[in-house]
């Protein structure tokens, strides 16, 4: 599985880039055929509570899998993400094996 991490008008830390490598390396144990995997990290109204906005785009056989989430931190926002990646792979996993 290939990780592509894109952080968009600001430069992320090694910390927060292992973090992320170590949350994506676990989408594997719900769907094994996990092609690539790009997350992007953008600051929305940088302003403003609430700002940190994290996207996963999961590639499998077929089909790309997306989810987005915006948080007051990176790594919650990438917690989300990786949450509900894991009940989408899921079911494109169930619905894999009904055909």
């Amino acid at each position: 599985m290939e990780i592509k991490i894109q952080s968009i008008h600001f430069d992320a830390t090694e910390q927060l880039q292992a973090f992320i490598q170590k949350k994506v390396a676990k989408l594997e144990k719900s769907f094994e055929d996990v092609k690539t995997v790009e997350v992007q990290l953008k600051v929305v109204k940088p302003a403003t509570a609430m700002n940190k906005q994290a996207s996963i785009t999961a590639s499998v056989p077929g089909q790309k899998l997306f989810v987005e989430k915006t948080c007051d931190t990176f790594e919650e926002s990438v917690d989300l993400c990786i949450d509900s990646m894991k009940v989408q792979l899921t079911k494109f996993k169930e619905k894999l094996r009904n055909r």
